[in-house]
């Protein structure tokens, strides 16, 4: 099979194709043929050595975000030959998901709904999730809560938006102009333009502030809350300085380490079929053209996810 492996940290152009064994399957485990894959700007990180290497230093295989169809499992009852499926395996350990075939828990996967293509289902994982247990798990988002959404055009934000639209939120978020008709078709209650809006002196009384911009949003937040609100974050996960800070306001704060979870991904596969969430792929590049991806990925701004196919 062909994956895509890196010798050393750098930029896009690190990346290349080589052919390697196929892996076998654990018990438990089922082989996946891959038919497309998710990509996420923790992997240009990763690719870089900008971001603490979860799996050491190169080489190595990138990548999570993964639909395509089983070819066999290993003493595992979930699949069977020619079922599709998809799932974000193993997290944050090596999945080495940049391959045309990858070996995964059967518990990290899950059907793909009829209705979404592969390069749909592969760009869901990594943000459903996050967005799932940011709003569902650790903000216990429910019925007529205010809900601000920071940076609500990207791949978590725009899952996010519609999460919380399901639990019966109203949900304000934090767009560029250039994303305003893309949040607003999502069920965005509000658009704040943080290119032309201080969100600050826009909103207040928010119940739960989900934010995946990072830097000083996340402290500006504070202000937006009402009393015993609560902010999670994708992004500043790990800074005690400012959770000291919430904490000494009386507001609560989270971070979200986004893991493999078999409840939650039924909860977003649910949600695809009542029709209440749909996956924005921005653009999609075969997987011979996984450089130029990188190079998008670097850039930031996206609407949405890129995707690859294989």
């Amino acid at each position: 099979m062909r994956v895509i492996t890196q010798q050393t940290f750098g930029g896009p152009e690190v990346l290349t194709i080589v052919d390697a064994p196929e892996p076998q399957p654990l018990p438990t485990e089922v082989l996946v043929r891959v038919k497309a894959i998710g990509l996420n700007p923790l992997e240009a990180l990763l690719r870089s050595g900008e971001f603490p290497p979860l799996m050491g230093r190169p080489p190595f295989v990138l990548g999570w975000d993964i639909s395509g169809v089983v070819e066999e499992g290993a003493l595992t009852y979930r699949f069977r030959p020619g079922d599709e499926v998809f799932g974000m395996p193993l997290f944050p350990r090596a999945a080495s998901a940049y391959a045309e075939v990858v070996s995964a828990p059967a518990l990290h996967l899950a059907r793909k709904p009829a209705s979404l293509s592969h390069v749909e289902a592969a760009a869901l994982p990594v943000v459903g999730l996050t967005a799932w247990q940011g709003l569902v798990d650790l903000g216990g988002v429910s019925e007529g809560d205010r809900v601000l959404v920071h940076g609500g055009g990207g791949g978590v934000g725009h899952v996010a938006i519609q999460i919380a639209k399901a639990l019966g939120a109203h949900v304000i978020t934090t767009a560029s102009g250039s994303k305003r008709k893309l949040v607003e078709e999502l069920g965005a209650d509000e658009v704040i333009d943080y290119t032309a809006v201080d969100f600050t002196e826009a909103v207040r009384d928010i119940d739960v502030v989900l934010d995946t911009i990072g830097g000083d949003t996340v402290e500006r937040s504070l202000e937006v809350l009402r009393p015993g609100g609560h902010l999670v974050t994708a992004v500043a996960e790990g800074d005690s300085e400012i959770a000291a800070k919430y904490e000494a306001a009386g507001m609560r704060f989270s971070g979200i380490a986004v893991d493999p979870d078999p409840v939650a991904l039924r909860g977003l596969v649910e949600l695809v079929e009542q029709d209440r969430l749909r996956i924005h792929v921005q653009e999609t590049f075969p997987f011979e053209r996984v450089a130029d991806a990188h190079r998008l990925l670097d850039g930031g701004h996206l609407q949405g996810k890129l995707v690859l196919t294989v």
